[in-house]
């Protein structure tokens, strides 16, 4: 077997894993694998030269990219997030307490919880949405 075709299945064996465990972790591995296997195209070194080179250019990827990557994605959902629901006026579906309720937005059922100590909002009332915590929007009334 050619040394790219190991590194190759490497690449797509990190891809994989990435795709079902998405830790942007296993990305930094089919970045390395990718590189490797372009550079044993082009060199004819020992298998041992390449899994170091791998094992270099994964730390390199894990210690440099990973963090840009991540701080990227965190910043563009916050964003969108934000941008997309926050301020709008939605319908309650449940009663809204600090434990428990929900509203609908864009035809979707989202857990709702009020923003600030009150009453509970019954179903049907108009609220608009303050902020969240991750898939939770906090709501107060009109």
């Amino acid at each position: 077997m050619e040394y790219w075709m190991i590194f190759l299945i490497i690449a797509i064996a990190a891809i994989i894993f990435e795709i079902f465990a998405p830790s942007m972790f296993c990305i930094n591995f089919a970045f390395a694998g990718v590189i490797t296997a372009i550079l044993s195209v082009f060199f004819k070194w020992k298998l041992s030269v390449f899994f170091i080179i791998f094992a270099i250019i994964s730390l390199i990827s894990i210690i440099f990219i990973k963090p840009f990557l991540v701080k990227l994605l965190k910043k563009d959902s916050k964003n969108d997030f934000n941008s997309q629901y926050i301020d709008k006026i939605v319908k309650t579906i449940e009663p809204v307490t600090q434990n428990s309720g929900a509203v609908t937005i864009y035809d979707e059922r989202w857990e709702a919880r009020l923003a600030s100590d009150g009453e509970e909002i019954p179903i049907g009332v108009d609220v608009k949405i303050v902020r969240n915590d991750s898939l939770v929007l906090y709501v107060e009334r009109l």
